[in-house]
């Protein structure tokens, strides 16, 4: 596995770094100015650059189990968000959840985590969304169940996300938007909320909907 990510590396400087060597000597001379902060699951099937098409530089991302926004522990995420809106001022951010987690999963059955005690602290801050889903959603049942879990939980981090008080300040603004994403894994499609909608609806150009009953 060494040799292969080895491989990888000599491949990235002969062809992609070669070809935008230009482009880093930029980014080492100049910095980073990122348009976005990306907040998004550690899941390995998702890649925020590969997904949006961003070149290095343009998206600031944090990832963790379950792409939380946590209120209650301090730490990495936070000060990730902090660092992004009040330094590098980003004009977005976007939180993006996908189907097949395997968190949410585990926050619909928490015995997932009987052995895993980090995990479990750290899913204590999707608590209330267990408590939605099951007020709302008790007519479904498996992979349908969880992908409703997953748009819960984006709604919820995103709240979260609002009550930070340089967030909601930027908001109040007009400086910052933030915007919830759904990444479907099988199909390749991304889905955006709209408030307006009361949904999550295609960015792509379809009338696909998953819709919030």
């Amino acid at each position: 596995m060494l040799q292969k990510l080895a491989r990888g590396i000599h491949e990235f400087q002969k062809n992609y770094f070669a070809a935008h060597r230009e482009m880093f000597e930029r980014l080492a001379t100049d910095g980073q100015r990122p348009e976005t902060l990306f907040i998004t699951c550690s899941d390995s099937r998702v890649d925020p650059n590969l997904l949006t098409g961003a070149a290095p530089g343009e998206l600031f991302i944090v990832r963790n189990v379950g792409n939380v926004v946590p209120r209650a522990l301090p730490g990495g995420t936070a000060a990730a968000i902090e660092y992004a809106t009040e330094v590098l001022e980003v004009a977005q951010v976007v939180i993006c959840g996908h189907t097949r987690c395997g968190a949410l999963q585990a926050v619909l059955d928490p015995s997932r985590m009987d052995r895993l005690p980090y995990v479990r602290r750290w899913l204590q801050e999707t608590t209330r969304v267990r408590g939605i889903v099951e007020e709302r959603y008790g007519h479904l049942e498996g992979e349908d169940l969880v992908t409703a879990a997953v748009a819960e939980n984006v709604l919820v981090q995103l709240e979260n996300l609002r009550a930070f008080p340089f967030v909601a300040e930027r908001l109040a603004a007009g400086r910052l938007q933030i915007n919830g994403w759904i990444f479907d894994i099988e199909t390749g499609a991304v889905f955006g909320y709209d408030p307006d909608e009361g949904q999550f609806v295609t960015l792509a150009l379809q009338t696909d909907s998953i819709e919030r009953p």
